[in-house]
C-alpha cells in the first residue's frame, strides 16, 4: 500500500481484532463481528450484535458501492474542494452547482466543530454509538482496500482519506440545513457591505423570481425537489391492512442518492428501506408493523430580519434602540487552492454576522445590503443533530402512533412522514423544524413594506431585526427554543387515506378538515395546489369510487404498483380538449408548424409513457405556455382546489395566439433537436445502461406527472434529448400478511455510484418495464435472493 494512504495510528488501529475510530478510541476491547449478506441487486442486509456493529457494516457495505462519492463529499465537508480539485471547477452542493471555491468559503465559515460536538453529545447512547461504528466501519473498508483497489474517479487520489467523527457531524449539519442556510448559501456568499446608499428599484416580478431561484422546492437548476406519499388506512385495502406507497424525487447523482439496506440488531431493530446521503440508519421504510415515507414539506426553516444601520457605519445595526456591531470573519482558503486573489495573495472572503444569524443579500429581490438596511437569516436547523434518534425510534415503532411519537424529539429536518400499519391506520405527520412564528407575530413585526410584501408575493418571512420582541417564540415543550411544538403541527390519522405531494399539510385528506390556527410558516390553506398533488388525489378518488378502470373499489398493493405508474399527465389532461378544439376551429388559418403541432397533440394518448407519441412535444409546449398570465379558462377555486385551475381560455385573442405561438415555437425545438414532432418519449428521455438504450417513461414537475422525471440544468430538450438525473429513484409499496411486511420496491439508478459498478442503473431495466422488485425482508426470503457469500467482519 501506498505511504500516503495508509492511515496513521491515531485514526485506525488494527491490533489484536479492535478498531478505532478517527477520534482515537477503541470501539471495544472485545471482538465481535458483523455480518453482510447481499441479494438480487446487491441490496446489502446488515446484521449486528449492537448499534456500533450496526453503524460498523452499514458503513463498510455502502463503501462497497459508493467509496468515491463519500470521498469526495467528506472533501466538501472540509472546505478542501479547491485545495485539490481547483477553485473554479463546479461542485456539487446540497442540490445545486458551485464553483468549488465558494462552497470551501461557506463552508468553512458555517462549521463550528466544538459546537457541534457539544450538540452531538446531547444524542442517545444508541445514536452515538452507531455514529461511531459508522466512522470505524467506512475507515476499515479503506484500509482492507487500499488505494490500489479504489474505482478509477478516486483510485490512487490525494484526497482520499479517513473519515472523523467529526467529519460526519459536519455531514448531518449539512444535510440538516440544505432547507435553510444551505440553500441560501450563495446569498451568504453576496453578503458585502454597500458601495451605494440606496437600493435600485425592484420589479415585483423579478423579485419572485430571484427569491424562487433559492428556495428549496424550487431548484434554480431546473427539477424541482419532491416526492409522492400516500397511505392507505383499513377502510380503503381490501384487507383492512394498512398500505404504503414511498416514491421520493431526489437527484439521481451526488450525496443524495439513496441506498438499499436491510438493518437487524436482534431483539432490538429489524428494518429496511433506504438510506441518504451518510446516514447511518434507515429513513424511508418499514419493520413488521409499520411502513413509513417522507416528502419535503412547505413549511420554513428560516426567517429573515431585516436590520436598521447606523448611517455611518453599515456594519452597525440597532435592536432595542441599542447599537450592535456585527461579527466580521475572514476566510483564507489553504495555499494551493487552485487560485490566489490580486497579487498572488491566498484566496479569502470575508463574512458577516448578527445576533440574528449571518448577512445575506438578494439585491434582485430587494433585499441587498444598503447604507439604510441589510438583512440576516436566522436558521432553525442549525446544529440539530436529533434525525438518527428519531429513525432508530421510528425503526422500532409497533404503529403509526409510536412513529408519531419516535419524530416527537423533531428531528426531521424538513420532511412530512407518511406511513401505515398492520392495523390498517394511515397517518401523515408534518412534525419537522419551523420557526415559532404566528400569524399574529407576521403581522406585529413586519419589516419595511417592501419587504413585507414578500410574504404574500413569495411566501418569504422578513421580520423587523430592530425589536428584540420579534425574536422567535420559546415553547418550553419544544424540542429546542424558537421551534414550533410538536401538538402545534398538523397530524393525521385515520382508517381512510392520507396522502402528500409537497404541498402543505390542508389537503392531506380533503375530507377531512385541517388542524386550525396552524402557523403560515408550517404551510398555507386555501392555495393553488401542485398537480402532482391534484393528480394524486384524483387517482386515489377514482380507485377507491371504483371509476378507473380496475376491479373493485378498494386499493390493493397490485394496484398501487399499476397505479403510479400509469403517467398520466394532468397537464395534457387539463388542457387539450381546449387546444384540440381550438385548432379545429383554426384549421384554415394555422402555420404549418402549429398545424403539425396540432395533428400530433391531437393525436396523443395524454400520458408520459415511454412509447408515448407527442409527449415531447407538448412537453417542449406546456413549458412555453404554462406561465402565461390568464392560461387557465377556469381560475383556481378554493372550494374546489382538485379540480381547478383547468382549461385554456382560447376564447380571449391574445391568449389564443400567444398559445399557438408557443406551439409553433415548440415545433421548431423538437426539430432543432432532431426529433420528429411525433417520436415516442422514449426515444429523447433514455439512458445508456452497459450498451442498451433504455426508454424511460415518467414526467416533469410543471406535468403533473405522479412519476416524476426530472432533467437538473437542462432547461430544454437539445441533441442528446432529455439528460434524466433526478426524479424517482427510491421506490416502495409495502402492505402486510400474518408474517409481516410484504413489500416491493426498485431503486432506479441501483446501488452504486460508480459507473462502472455493473450495481450501476442495473435496476433501471425494471424500472422502465414497469416491473417490481419483492424486497426480502424476512429470513427464508434473504436466503432464497442471497448473491455470494457473507462477509463478517470482527471489530
Amino acid at each position: 500500500m501506498p505511504a500516503r494512504f495508509r492511515l496513521s495510528p491515531a485514526l485506525v488501529s488494527m491490533a489484536a481484532g479492535a478498531l478505532f475510530a478517527a477520534s482515537g478510541s477503541a470501539l471495544s476491547a472485545k471482538a465481535r463481528s458483523v455480518t453482510i449478506e447481499r441479494t438480487t441487486f446487491g441490496i446489502a442486509h446488515i446484521t449486528a450484535p449492537d448499534w456500533e456493529g450496526l453503524g460498523y457494516g452499514t458503513a463498510y457495505a455502502h463503501a462497497q458501492d459508493n467509496v468515491c462519492q463519500t470521498a469526495e463529499h467528506l472533501l466538501t465537508l472540509r472546505g478542501d474542494r479547491s485545495q485539490f480539485l481547483g477553485a473554479q471547477t463546479a461542485g456539487d452542493f446540497g442540490f445545486v452547482k458551485m464553483p468549488n471555491a465558494r462552497i470551501d468559503f461557506f463552508v468553512r465559515s458555517h462549521m463550528d466543530d466544538a459546537a457541534l460536538a457539544r450538540a452531538a453529545a446531547t444524542a442517545s447512547p444508541d445514536a452515538q454509538a452507531l455514529m461511531r461504528g459508522y466512522v470505524a466501519g467506512y475507515n476499515r473498508y479503506l484500509q482492507d482496500t487500499g488505494m490500489a483497489g479504489l474505482p478509477e474517479p478516486c483510485r490512487g487520489k490525494a484526497w482520499v482519506r479517513p473519515m472523523t467523527t467529526s467529519d460526519l457531524a459536519r455531514s448531518t449539519e449539512l444535510s440538516m440545513v440544505q432547507g435553510g442556510i444551505g440553500a441560501l448559501a450563495g446569498a451568504v456568499l453576496a453578503a458585502v457591505p454597500p458601495v451605494v446608499k440606496t437600493a435600485a428599484a425592484v420589479v415585483p416580478e423579478a423579485s419572485i423570481a430571484e427569491i424562487a431561484r433559492y428556495s428549496f422546492n424550487a431548484n434554480p437548476q431546473g427539477g424541482e425537489l419532491g416526492s409522492n406519499g400516500w397511505a392507505f388506512g383499513r377502510n380503503a385495502t381490501p384487507d383492512g391492512k394498512g398500505l404504503l406507497l414511498g416514491n421520493p424525487h431526489f437527484p439521481w447523482v451526488g450525496i443524495n442518492r439513496f441506498w438499499q439496506v436491510h438493518q437487524t440488531i436482534p431483539g432490538q431493530l429489524d428494518v429496511m428501506g433506504a438510506a441518504g446521503a451518510l446516514s447511518p440508519i434507515v429513513s424511508i421504510g418499514f419493520n413488521k408493523d409499520v411502513a413509513w415515507t417522507h416528502t419535503v414539506s412547505t413549511g420554513k426553516r428560516f426567517t429573515l430580519y431585516e436590520l436598521k444601520l447606523d448611517p455611518a457605519d453599515p456594519t452597525v445595526y440597532w435592536v432595542d434602540g441599542e447599537p450592535k456591531r456585527m461579527a466580521v470573519r475572514t476566510v483564507t482558503l489553504p495555499s494551493g487552492s487552485g487560485g490566489t486573489g490580486d497579487g498572488g495573495a491566498p484566496l479569502q472572503h470575508t463574512f458577516y454576522s448578527t445576533d440574528w444569524g449571518p448577512v445575506i443579500s438578494l439585491p434582485r429581490a430587494g433585499l441587498g445590503w444598503t447604507a439604510q438596511r441589510a438583512y440576516a437569516l436566522r436558521d432553525a436547523n442549525t446544529l440539530n443533530t436529533r434525525s438518527a434518534d428519531s429513525w432508530i425510534r421510528m425503526g422500532q415503532a409497533r404503529n403509526v402512533s409510536e412513529l408519531r411519537a419516535a419524530m416527537g424529539n423533531q428531528g426531521m429536518p424538513w420532511i412530512n412522514a407518511i406511513a401505515a400499519d398492520r392495523d390498517g391506520n394511515a397517518m401523515y405527520a408534518d412534525l419537522s423544524v419551523v420557526p415559532d412564528v404566528s400569524a399574529d407575530m407576521l403581522t406585529t413585526c413586519t419589516p419595511s413594506p417592501a419587504a413585507a410584501a414578500l410574504l404574500n408575493a413569495a411566501n418569504l418571512p422578513v421580520l423587523d431585526g430592530s425589536r428584540s420582541a420579534c425574536a422567535w417564540n420559546r415553547d418550553s415543550t419544544a424540542a429546542s427554543p424558537g421551534l414550533i411544538a410538536p401538538a402545534r403541527m398538523p397530524v393525521v390519522i385515520t382508517p381512510d387515506y392520507v396522502q402528500n405531494s409537497n404541498d402543505s399539510f390542508w389537503l392531506s385528506n380533503p375530507d377531512i378538515a385541517p388542524m386550525p390556527g396552524v402557523s403560515p410558516l408550517v404551510g398555507l390553506i386555501g392555495k393553488p395546489q401542485r398537480l402532482r398533488t391534484r393528480s394524486g388525489i384524483m387517482e386515489i378518488r377514482g380507485r377507491l369510487a371504483g371509476t378507473d378502470g380496475l376491479p373493485g373499489n378498494r386499493m390493493s398493493a397490485a394496484d398501487l404498483r399499476s397505479v403510479i405508474f400509469r403517467d398520466k399527465n394532468l397537464a395534457g389532461m387539463l388542457v387539450m380538449n381546449d387546444l384540440a378544439a381550438a385548432c379545429a376551429e383554426s384549421a384554415s388559418t394555422l402555420t404549418a408548424d402549429q398545424a403539425a403541432g396540432c395533428r400530433v397533440l391531437t393525436a396523443w394518448d395524454r400520458t408520459s409513457n415511454a412509447a408515448s407519441r407527442g409527449a415531447p412535444l407538448f412537453r417542449e409546449f406546456w413549458r412555453a405556455a404554462k406561465d402565461m398570465p390568464g392560461i387557465w379558462r377556469v381560475a383556481f377555486d378554493p372550494a374546489q382546489p382538485v379540480t381547478t385551475p383547468a382549461g385554456l381560455d382560447m376564447a380571449t385573442p391574445a391568449i389564443r395566439a400567444a398559445v399557438f405561438k408557443a406551439l409553433a415555437e415548440a415545433a421548431n425545438t423538437l426539430r432543432v433537436a432532431g426529433f420528429a414532432l411525433d417520436t415516442p418519449l422514449g426515444n429523447p428521455q433514455s439512458r445508456l445502461v452497459r450498451g442498451e438504450k433504455i426508454g424511460l417513461h415518467g414526467g416533469e414537475e410543471f406535468e403533473g406527472v405522479l412519476n416524476k422525471l426530472s432533467t437538473q440544468g437542462q432547461t430544454v430538450i437539445d441533441l442528446k434529448g432529455y439528460n434524466v438525473n433526478s426524479g424517482t429513484g427510491y421506490l416502495q409499496v409495502v402492505t402486510f400478511d400474518e408474517r409481516g411486511p410484504v413489500a416491493h420496491g426498485l431503486l432506479t439508478y441501483g446501488q452504486s455510484s460508480d459507473p462502472a459498478s455493473p450495481r450501476a442503473y442495473d435496476q433501471l431495466p425494471m424500472f422502465a418495464a414497469k416491473q417490481w422488485l419483492p424486497l426480502p425482508f424476512h429470513p427464508a426470503d434473504v436466503q432464497a435472493q442471497r448473491q455470494g457469500r457473507p462477509l463478517q467482519l470482527v471489530y
